[in-house]
């Protein structure tokens, strides 16, 4: 059904807007380097970047992500009815909880095809600030051989890589191929197989709760809410497959650090023990709740008015 597609084209439009502040946040927390906590890290953007350094990159996923979550909740809806007509000879028969995960856990395969590329991009842009620190780097000095030079309290600021996000795509698929565009891949199957199986289904429970009977149309203001608890409990337990992906795929901007998954998870518990993969759950449980409120309620609003015609 297309107004699926175009409700979740118009929710997906709404909730970056109002999620992508704190998404830079929980980037750089993840994948970056000097930051002390949450706090810290929103100062330190204010005051080096200002209140635009929170909207660094977000051009992209404005453009891109209303159409993945277009795709998300057309998919989404659209496999409900299948599972449903061909077990029970019925497309508008509502599903059982094992329809619903089922239907959950293919939305988060399929989504990793689109949503791969996007994150990327995302990233690197957002990342592009991030200072160097001297200590990875390699510096020719002249100097007797063998002469250690302490430079671990020196940063460098990092060079813009890209001009935005159609240079930024170039760029990649110039140095790293298409295969580029989809490094992290690996951990974001890991992150959004059970995280939309944790956001759509907890969002269908909490719905079922809130309906004052069986039958009625749910309140504006329940659905705002089932919809926000269900991103936050989503994100908060997607954190440390979200840390590993998001490690992989601002890596390489400099200089490759990790081979691949694994390698990231031990290079990453070895060098900052496993509170490292719970950093930022703090920020996507906050982060969480306006974005998936705000997705949810324009989306069931956006339906309720394409099917009054």
């Amino acid at each position: 059904m297309m107004d699926d597609f175009i409700a979740g084209c118009i929710g997906g439009g709404c909730s970056v807007v109002v999620g992508h502040p704190l998404d830079t946040v929980k980037t750089r927390l993840q994948a970056g380097k000097g930051y002390k906590n949450s706090f810290h890290c929103v100062l330190t953007i204010y005051r080096k970047e200002t209140v635009t350094g929170f909207f660094k990159g977000m051009s992209f996923p404005l453009a891109s992500v209303t159409v993945y979550n277009s795709v998300v909740f057309g998919f989404f809806s659209n496999t409900q009815r299948l599972i449903s007509q061909y077990r029970y000879g019925d497309g508008r028969r509502p599903c059982s909880m094992a329809d619903l995960t089922l239907a959950s856990m293919l939305t988060g395969l399929m989504s990793v095809g689109l949503g791969a590329p996007v994150d990327l991009v995302k990233i690197r842009l957002q990342m592009q600030t991030q200072m160097v620190l001297a200590e990875n780097l390699h510096l020719a000095a002249n100097v007797p051989s063998g002469t250690t030079i302490p430079l671990r309290s020196v940063a460098l600021p990092a060079p813009r890589l890209y001009r935005g996000p159609a240079h930024c795509i170039g760029s990649i698929l110039q140095t790293e191929g298409l295969q580029g565009l989809y490094r992290g891949a690996g951990a974001m199957i890991l992150r959004d197989v059970p995280g939309y199986t944790l956001y759509f289904i907890p969002y269908t429970l909490l719905c079922d709760l809130l309906k004052p009977d069986g039958t009625s149309s749910l309140h504006p203001g329940s659905i705002w809410l089932a919809g926000g608890l269900a991103g936050s409990i989503s994100w908060v337990t997607a954190t440390p497959a979200d840390v590993v992906k998001s490690r992989l795929q601002a890596d390489a901007q400099l200089q490759r650090k990790y081979k691949g998954i694994v390698h990231c998870i031990v290079s990453s518990y070895q060098a900052e023990g496993a509170q490292v993969f719970f950093r930022g759950a703090s920020v996507n449980a906050v982060r969480g709740f306006p974005m998936s409120a705000t997705m949810f309620l324009t989306y069931e609003l956006s339906l309720r008015f394409f099917r009054s015609f």
